[in-house]
């Protein structure tokens, strides 16, 4: 049965619940007699605690209790128990477990009272001695003492250093980027009921609620059927919510503690207290010949990371499988610094990794005096050289063409400082995208009840992507129903399991196990009807159609009975013999004036081929997004530390940068059809991240070509390219 939902661009099911208050995050939930918990937290980036003063604190009227490492509830004594589905290598931090100070901002108390406004005000009075060490947080001032990363990278192929020697024309430039943080607009909250039989049930800010469910299971020793965790709306995350946030371990360990609902909700500055995108210093040496064929790739970064974990990001394997090159060597490594451990960011790796490679290759174009878009035609790649596969579709030429004829990039005129309009110097540059389509295990239940209505649920999260509803037009396709007659259930950790939801594989790892349970559960259904009505054993199953609360076949109705499938998805075997990936060209035009010291990105044009795009609408929403990121990061975001007192300076949205309206200028996405049955059966690969990709690069192109100057150090603020 044929439904024409899937592919249309329709709005969002989840729309009206959040534009007129009814959708509750985290820290909105009520309940009666909920606690109020504060964190307090430290000022030295190293160091031991020698001594705790609650006594002011506790004698404000109001206030329940202070926790601290040394009154704490049982806590597990293993790193295994504190290992969540994201984590890092090493040993994840334990809040408040013992009087180590890692990293400025970590979490040394908790006030709990009766009111936020109390247990802000207490926690101001709690007095915490801690002895210094000496503490260590700047990058480049400790390259010397990287190890090399302990994930796996591809091997090198062929002779880089014969090859690069040898070629004709050659660039070796290194690029820095800065840290940076997430900074949704919800900031992380939990929401922790206590039971009267002792269970909690719990409200959380997350990309996973089982991934939250299982850590406290194990960090408090709690049998797991008396764990819930929820997380029906979330307010952005962008890899926020990947790992378990300290506020979730301290709300709980409030509520065992004191037998009460207990709410923690970070603060503003507190949002930049746990993992962010890590600092990089990345070389690239670029060889080819005359033609512009690569012969020679080289890629070598170094990024930090905490000393108690070795963060590690696939942050140099890109320039191994976007183009096509025999000779290639990637290299990375980890400097450990007393800072908190990073953490996946939207496009963790290519946000930052492509952004040195589509530099180079900018550049290496100017050596060539070739067009940029001339010199990624020429160089591209339908294998991936990483794995030695083709993949399973690659529109990436049809994104080059689709994009220039769009974005007029014919009319470019190659010389620097060359383009000027009203005093203004105008500058255009692209760049290329690239990011991994992922499919992962998940379940899904659908269920009819005796009113004609279908339920499906998963335990996937929808952090603002459009989740609720391209699962809902999967699953209304699939049993071949209105859209209004089907509901889609999340965010619950009793819910069917699924993945955490990141890395742009929700659709294809979720959507799967929908259309599959939807699709049995009808089988079922007809199956049913044919035994309990005999005149309905010779009809065709597309004819039987379930409307208006009932069965109808053949212009007759019939009652219905109430009945459910679950059903496991995981990926093909197809797929093992593929590479897949969705593919982007980005093209912007900015616009500088030297007098005034302004820049500005006037235009955007990003073509994207992501396979099946199920809903245009939100997946455009998520294209958006992800440029007005990539602009953030060419041009503003930037978290910035005094490494004298190894803390944060810019710890707030005053003077954290992001892009606001008045920053943004025309932004144009267009979606290249592209037909994929090896990557999922929805041939589905993702948008979430390609949106990224590629943009800071683009405009840092774009800034070389209007100024003549190439700045390599992000983000590209006026001063540095003016100063």
């Amino acid at each position: 049965m044929n439904s024409p939902l899937s592919g249309q661009p329709l709005d969002r099911v989840d729309g009206p619940a959040k534009v007129t208050g009814r959708a509750r995050y985290a820290g909105e939930y009520p309940e009666p007699g909920l606690l109020y918990g504060s964190v307090v937290s430290g000022n030295v980036a190293r160091g031991r605690i020698r001594r705790i003063d609650c006594d002011a604190a506790l004698a404000v009227p109001g206030v329940v209790e202070v926790l601290h490492h040394l009154n704490r509830p049982k806590m597990a004594g293993d790193d295994e128990s504190y290992e969540d589905a994201d984590a890092a290598e090493g040993k994840p931090f334990r809040p408040l477990f013992n009087d180590r100070v890692l990293y400025s901002g970590q979490p040394l108390a908790l006030v709990v009272a009766e009111s936020l406004e109390v247990a802000r005000y207490a926690g101001s009075l709690v007095r915490i001695e801690i002895d210094a060490e000496a503490h260590r947080t700047d990058l480049f001032a400790e390259l010397d003492n990287a190890h090399d990363a302990p994930a796996e990278l591809p091997g090198p192929r062929g002779d880089f250093a014969g090859a690069f020697e040898a070629a004709p024309f050659k660039v070796d430039a290194t690029y820095s980027t800065p840290v940076e943080h997430h900074n949704p607009m919800e900031p992380h909250a939990s929401t922790v009921i206590y039971n009267a039989d002792g269970s909690l049930q719990v409200h959380d800010k997350t990309q996973g609620t089982q991934n939250s469910q299982d850590y406290l299971v194990k960090v408090f020793d709690l049998p797991k059927e008396r764990v819930r965790v929820c997380a029906a709306y979330v307010g952005g995350a962008f890899g926020s919510g990947l790992r378990p946030q300290y506020q979730l371990t301290l709300a709980a360990m409030a509520a065992l503690r004191l037998q009460r609902s207990v709410r923690v909700t970070l603060t503003r500055q507190q949002m930049f207290t746990f993992g962010y995108r890590p600092r990089t210093v990345q070389r690239l040496r670029l060889g080819a010949d005359a033609q512009g064929r690569l012969l020679a790739i080289s890629h070598e970064a170094t990024g930090q990371t905490s000393r108690f974990e070795d963060f590690t990001e696939h942050l140099v394997e890109w320039s191994g499988m976007l183009y096509r090159c025999d000779n290639v060597a990637l290299g990375y490594r980890l400097v450990p610094l007393d800072v908190y451990t990073p953490l996946d960011m939207r496009a963790p790796g290519a946000a930052s990794g492509v952004i040195a490679l589509e530099c180079a290759m900018d550049e290496l174009a100017q050596a060539l005096s070739l067009d940029p878009l001339e010199l990624r035609r020429v160089n591209f790649a339908d294998s991936n050289g990483n794995e030695g596969k083709p993949y399973s579709s690659k529109a990436l030429l049809d994104c080059y063409a689709r994009g220039a004829l769009r974005f007029g990039w014919h009319s470019r005129d190659p010389r620097p400082r060359s383009m000027q309009d009203q005093g203004e110097l105008v500058g255009w540059g692209m760049a290329g995208g690239v990011w991994e389509a992922m499919q992962m295990k998940a379940s899904a239940r659908a269920r009819l009840d005796a009113d004609g209505h279908l339920w499906v649920s998963s335990a996937t999260t929808d952090i603002g992507t459009g989740t609720y509803t391209v699962m809902t037009q999967i699953a209304a396709d699939a049993f071949g129903m209105a859209l209004a007659d089907v509901t889609f259930q999340l965010g619950d950790s009793s819910l069917p399991t699924a993945p955490l939801q990141g890395g742009s594989f929700t659709v294809s790892s979720v959507g799967p196990a929908v259309r599959q349970a939807c699709q049995a559960l009808r089988g079922k259904l007809v199956a049913w009807a044919k035994g309990r009505y005999p005149e309905l054993a010779g009809i065709d199953a597309g004819a039987f159609v379930v409307r208006d609360g009932q069965l109808q076949v053949a212009g007759k109705a019939y009652a219905l009975e109430a009945m459910d499938v679950r059903v496991d998805a995981e990926p093909s075997a197809r797929r093992q013999g593929f590479a897949s990936a969705t593919h982007s060209a980005v093209f912007v035009e900015v616009r500088i004036d030297e007098a005034l010291g302004t820049l500005r990105v006037s235009r955007v044009v990003s073509a994207v081929a992501a396979g099946r795009v199920i809903n245009p609408k939100t997946a455009r929403s998520q294209i958006l997004g992800g440029v007005v990121w990539g602009l953030g990061m060419a041009l503003q975001e930037e978290t910035q530390i005094d490494h004298g007192l190894g803390r944060y300076m810019n710890h707030n949205l005053a003077e954290y940068h992001i892009p606001v309206n008045a920053d943004i200028g025309e932004i144009e996405v267009i979606f290249v059809d592209e037909p994929d049955d090896i990557v999922n059966e929805l041939g589905s690969k993702g948008v979430g991240e390609i949106g990224v990709v590629g943009v800071a690069a683009a405009v840092a192109n774009a800034v070389c070509h209007a100024t003549g100057r190439r700045v390599r150090d992000f983000p590209l603020t006026v001063e540095k390219l003016l100063g």
